[in-house]
């Protein structure tokens, strides 16, 4: 069973893994987005996307990147 939109903290530790030192507040959610979909154990429809769950994404990989770098 594949990633979906509400599995956030995996989605968080795939990006984590995948851009390492990227600062995921720099990130634009339509980059995110696509980021996202592009994950080899997404699957599901990337319209069910909205603003709440790209936020709350980019805060969880956030927490990862803080644990690491700061």
């Amino acid at each position: 069973m594949g990633l979906k939109w509400t599995d956030t903290e995996d989605i968080a530790i795939a990006l984590f893994e995948k851009f390492g030192k990227l600062d995921p507040l720099t990130v634009r959610f339509t980059d995110l987005h696509k980021w996202v979909t592009e994950i080899e154990d997404f699957d599901d429809d990337p319209k069910l996307s909205n603003e709440a769950k790209l936020e709350a994404i980019q805060m969880a990989w956030r927490e990862e990147w803080l644990d690491e770098y700061n």
